[in-house]
């Protein structure tokens, strides 16, 4: 099949047949660049610019402004930056037809496959943990719905993403290159592939930040070391269902020796992730739990 089939976002018609139907389907009057940066100092205007610039539904627009507020207040997103990835990413474009209502609520939501998207609350507060910086190298482990690595490129124009579950890489991939057509160009800086995270990409490495979305209960080794000297990685570690994200450092000292400290970007609180699994041959079985 041809990468135009997946194009999901395309038309409606063909969105639908995936359960995925295109939130406001019109090209992009302004495309996105580093200077580009929405209004923050009311709903109102927030709404009117990026109706009128990004061509998006003042709807979607209103409840996205409105979960913003609320994770200002947690600080969940802290600066500038961060605050417009989060305002700047249309996170309905990335559920599930059915879930299009609740594309901005603080839970978890399905996108099928027995996975799920993250809340905004928790991309949030791992992609600002990581403090991720213009052309610094991102590796995402966890594809899923799209949506981190949307997120991740308003930062920077360099992600690379694994996917482990075939069909949804495919399906995946196929929404970027749909927004990509209309005008969403920077979901170009988006690569993204269908293998096992476990092993990252070593030939696209070593990355500025690794940003896992899978619960496990080690970190895996070879991510720690495709982790450049001064990277930083955000990870749920921990025993199924009862993961806390851990943020670890990696630091080179003078005479060479490698150093890894790590801390808890929640202070104990646990959550939830669905589980880190692997691959045998072309087949997912079980996990890379020790």
């Amino acid at each position: 099949m041809k990468r135009r089939d997946f194009l999901l976002g395309a038309t409606a018609a063909t969105a639908a047949g995936f359960g995925f139907a295109p939130a406001f389907a019109a090209a992009l009057p302004t495309p996105f660049g580093q200077d580009v940066m929405p209004p923050m100092d009311g709903r109102e205007k927030f709404v009117k610019w990026m109706a009128e610039n990004r061509a998006e539904d003042a709807k979607y627009l209103g409840q996205r402004w409105d979960r913003f507020q609320v994770m200002v207040a947690n600080k969940d997103v802290l600066d500038a930056r961060n605050k417009r990835a989060f305002l700047m990413t249309p996170r309905e474009e990335f559920v599930l037809k059915q879930n299009l209502g609740r594309a901005y609520e603080h839970a978890f939501l399905d996108i099928g496959f027995g996975v799920t998207i993250s809340g905004p609350h928790v991309v949030g507060k791992m992609t600002t943990s990581i403090d991720v910086k213009w052309g610094e190298k991102v590796l995402e482990i966890g594809t899923g719905s799209g949506y981190q690595s949307a997120y991740l490129a308003y930062l920077t124009d360099k992600v690379w993403t694994i996917e482990i579950i075939k069909p949804l890489a495919e399906r995946t991939r196929g929404i970027y290159d749909a927004l990509i057509e209309r005008g969403y160009g920077e979901f170009k800086g988006i690569t993204s592939k269908n293998a096992d995270g476990y092993y990252g990409w070593e030939e696209a490495g070593p990355f500025d930040k690794i940003i896992v979305t899978c619960g496990i209960d080690h970190i895996p080794p070879p991510l720690l070391q495709q982790l450049k000297p001064g990277g930083v990685m955000v990870i749920p570690v921990g025993p199924p269902g009862a993961q806390r994200i851990l943020k670890v450092t990696k630091e080179q000292a003078a005479d060479g020796a490698i150093q890894v400290a790590r801390s808890d970007i929640y202070n104990g609180k646990i959550v939830p992730f669905v589980p880190f699994t692997k691959l045998e041959g072309d087949k997912i079985v079980g996990t890379h739990n020790n």
